[in-house]
């Protein structure tokens, strides 16, 4: 039976993790907050006491956590999942990271004699939890073909950049134009308000028209209803994949204005509430100055 560790069992991560046990993997999990973890545990996972205790045997390790810091500390130090890996493992990184982290740690992990591809995925809660996420791997193809057995649990999609970090790439350059939209979103909703519209047709027009894409359509009606209940992305977080978006996009292109102006209403809507949904930049926008 092949084993699997799970480390990070947020919004997403759970969902992937119980996916695994519904595949008929042997799971080991770790997350910071143990309680995270009860009905995976109910369900058959094991419980780990670090990510090294977690990669102990494990045949792929799979990693779903918020940023480079957090991806650093369960890959590489002293407790780190890196510490028992056996020789030839996959390490799977499914988080966000910034390029050039996806870059040093498939280094760091090839020296150690394990295999990296950078895995970030798409989707709601509910699509991990379905595993139906569109997954955005930069790998080896024949790497990719190894951890195919262990994509398909949770991915119904997968799209396959190029070289390791290619996945990256498109993730980030896929929430930067999520960012712009959700900004530009906010000002459109505010200026709407304001200009006294009706705004039940406002939301009809915005869900039906050119300008509807998925983020548009699932954030218009909440804007305008003030209803930011079933939160699934934080202000924080899109600020974080910003962040790492510009910053690559500044070494490759000479200018990036729009992409720095969403960084910018991102710094904003992280200041005001980090951790609420991040439709919830329609509150900045429309606040009296």
């Amino acid at each position: 039976m092949q084993r699997v560790a799970f480390i990070g069992l947020g919004r997403m991560g759970h969902g992937m993790a119980g996916r695994y046990l519904d595949a008929g993997f042997t799971v080991t999990v770790w997350n910071r907050n143990k309680a995270k973890a009860a009905d995976l545990i109910v369900r058959g996972a094991q419980w780990a006491t670090s990510p090294e205790d977690a990669a102990i045997d494990a045949d792929a390790v799979v990693t779903m956590v918020a940023d480079d810091e957090a991806s650093r500390s369960v890959w590489l130090t002293k407790d780190g999942a890196a510490a028992t890996m056996k020789a030839g493992t996959l390490a799977i990184e499914c988080s966000t990271v910034s390029y050039q982290h996806a870059l040093a740690m498939a280094q760091e992990l090839r020296n150690r004699g394990l295999v990296y591809i950078d895995c970030p995925v798409t989707g709601l809660p509910e699509a991990a939890a379905a595993g139906k996420l569109t997954l955005l791997v930069g790998a080896d193809p024949a790497d990719l073909e190894r951890a195919q057995p262990y994509l398909a649990p949770i991915g119904s999609t997968i799209r396959h950049f190029g070289a390791v970090g290619t996945g990256t790439v498109f993730k980030l350059i896929n929430n930067l134009i999520g960012a712009v939209q959700i900004a530009s979103l906010a000002e459109g909703v505010a200026i709407a308000e304001q200009a006294g519209l009706d705004m039940r047709l406002v939301a009809e027009a915005l869900a039906t028209g050119a300008v509807a894409s998925p983020q548009v359509i699932r954030h218009s009606r909440r804007m305008i209803d003030r209803n930011f209940s079933g939160a699934s992305f934080t202000a924080a977080l899109r600020h974080k994949d910003a962040e790492y978006a510009v910053r690559l996009a500044e070494t490759l292109l000479p200018g990036v204005p729009v992409s720095r102006a969403a960084l910018t209403a991102y710094d904003k809507a992280k200041a005001h509430a980090p951790d609420a949904d991040e439709g919830q930049m329609i509150e900045i926008v429309s606040r009296p100055k």
